[in-house]
């Protein structure tokens, strides 16, 4: 709905401001290159560097698991005052962690859980032009994560579950969290390095806090 929302701006914003000799006039090409449009598009895909914090040491990953995240995106200029964009999309994300439990007999089990969200995010980006070609894209927003999916496995017991299955050590499907980070584009190509901070409970147990926290970094394309 945000997209459409900001595809429907589009046709308002695309069609700039005149100068005294009838031309019109750009405010701000920094984040496209050399097209001066007021609107973009990118692809991003790139390494996600996951874990959870929780009460519960079955879910509390004891280090990162590695995952991947892909998605579109688009953004829209908010002010021809300032080069400051508002940006949203789609992307596939899996999260999740891995680590050792201790059982009732004292032993440890390893395990690993996967967790695949839908993603929603919606950033604020600021464009700091180096040149005409290059610039820095520090962004402040949020997201938020529907669960599709994902496995449970306890390694000692040879068992696996649903991430996402109404029993206990699982997770519940809606995620939300602050995200921060910054971009760097150099004409159309684009990278960056974020952080997702959970701050929705996920586990099941009302007793237990889990979140999700991370790290991800994404290459990609704005045109």
């Amino acid at each position: 709905m945000i997209c459409l929302c900001l595809l429907a701006l589009t046709g308002a914003r695309a069609e700039g401001k005149y100068s005294g000799q009838g031309k019109k006039e750009s405010s701000h090409s920094g984040l496209f290159g050399e097209r001066n449009i007021p609107i973009y598009f990118g692809f991003r895909i790139g390494p996600a560097f996951a874990f959870v914090n929780s009460d519960d040491p079955m879910l509390n990953g004891g280090s990162m698991k590695t995952g991947l995240s892909f998605g579109g995106v688009v953004g829209l200029q908010l002010t021809d005052a300032a080069p400051v964009f508002a940006e949203s999309g789609l992307t596939f994300v899996q999260k999740g962690g891995r680590g050792y439990v201790t059982m009732t007999d004292g032993s440890r089990a390893k395990f690993t859980f996967n967790l695949g969200y839908l993603q929603l995010p919606i950033v604020i980006k600021y464009s700091v032009e180096m040149d005409e070609h290059m610039s820095f894209q520090p962004f402040l927003g949020g997201y938020l994560a529907l669960g599709l999916g994902g496995k449970i496995r306890n390694f000692k017991d040879k068992n696996a579950y649903g991430s996402f299955d109404n029993v206990d050590h699982s997770f519940r499907r809606f995620d939300a969290g602050l995200r921060f980070g910054c971009g760097f584009s150099f004409d159309l190509a684009y990278v960056e390095l974020g952080y997702d901070f959970g701050l929705a409970n996920i586990g099941r147990d009302d007793f237990d806090v889990t979140h999700n926290g991370c790290l991800f970094l994404n290459l990609g394309v704005n045109f």
